[in-house]
């Protein structure tokens, strides 16, 4: 249809026939329901439109948001890692240390001491165990930062076994103290049916 074309090209008389009448409103029927799918059409499109702008609105709010937090966690990542990395190297001088120790105070043999300077020898094996203590009371805190306190040493275990028993009885008597009042409340019930019977 062009735009300037009328809808209806009435002639200006009077004497139309009704076949003349009948043909101008079919035409401007079918010129309605042309416009009317001309309607539809554009507002799918702009459904559609719509549906795309969301979409990429979507998209961009998404990518952004995932490409902040990506670069943030990624900082996170690499000093965790950096502090691990050093970490493993503490924990592995320890260790070597440790050995080291280890291999010493194994190597220490009283009994092949005979025929030499004892005195000597036990000096040095003295303080070969020093130098043990020192070196594991010094690298024991930085072992322990995140493990669970544990008793290192015998006299720890009787303390700990001790405080087992005590949470024991604690608990034991906590039991009585929790059951009490329904003890009592039962005792107060019975006493009470038994003088209202």
């Amino acid at each position: 249809m062009k735009p300037n074309e009328p809808f209806l090209d009435l002639p200006e008389g009077d004497d139309l026939s009704t076949e003349q009448l009948d043909a101008q409103v079919q035409r401007a029927q079918d010129q309605l329901l042309s416009l009317k799918r001309q309607q539809d059409q554009i507002e799918k499109q702009k459904r559609e439109l719509e549906e795309l702008s969301r979409r990429q609105e979507q998209l961009y709010q998404g990518r952004t948001e995932m490409i902040e937090k990506l670069t943030r966690a990624s900082v996170v990542l690499e000093r965790e890692l950096y502090d691990a990395q050093k970490r493993v190297e503490l924990l592995r001088e320890i260790q070597e240390a440790f050995s080291q120790h280890y291999d010493i105070l194994e190597s220490i043999n009283p009994k092949g001491w005979e025929g030499v300077d004892l005195n000597r020898e036990l000096s040095k094996a003295l303080s070969a165990v020093d130098d043990a203590r020192a070196e594991f009371s010094k690298s024991l805190p930085k072992i322990q930062i995140d493990a669970p306190a544990q008793p290192l040493h015998g006299e720890d275990e009787g303390v700990h076994a001790a405080a087992e028993a005590h949470d024991f009885v604690y608990w034991l008597k906590s039991g009585f103290a929790f059951t009490l009042p329904l003890l009592l409340l039962g005792t107060i019930a019975l006493v009470a049916w038994i003088f209202l019977r």
